[in-house]
């Protein structure tokens, strides 16, 4: 992917690349850091952008490096940016995933192929015994 047609992609991680067990780390939601690692090779920038402070928000971004992936920036628009209030806190991203979307989080094979245009492989008809 040439950078022009890079995105800044804003992603949740409980319920979404996690199963949700707030407070406590759920699950790996099938092939969420499959995904994520190819979004960045294709030259995505992501960004962490959760509910989660503190101690739970450091669990979660130690959580992701294990598993292969570290964000462009967590809980902020660009990784050098200072939260002090007087700006808000909504990330500028051009595409947000989250579990709490309208009609909820879509499996990550299909944000894969919604983000990229991308078709799985057609299935190549079995021959039968019985040729007609």
């Amino acid at each position: 992917m040439n950078l022009t047609n890079s995105k800044i992609i804003a992603i949740d991680f409980d319920g979404t690349i996690v199963e949700d067990a707030y407070p406590n780390i759920g699950n790996e939601r099938m092939f969420a850091f499959e995904t994520l690692k190819r979004l960045q090779s294709d030259g995505h920038r992501l960004i962490l952008w959760t509910y989660r402070h503190g101690k739970k928000l450091d669990e979660a971004v130690t959580f992701c490096k294990e598993n292969g992936v570290e964000f462009y920036a967590v809980n902020k628009s660009f990784p050098e940016e200072e939260f002090d209030g007087s700006v808000s806190r909504k990330v500028n991203a051009d595409l947000f995933i989250d579990d709490r979307n309208l009609g909820g989080v879509l499996g990550w094979g299909e944000i894969y192929q919604l983000l990229t245009n991308e078709k799985p492989p057609k299935q190549k008809k079995k021959k039968g015994f019985f040729r007609f």
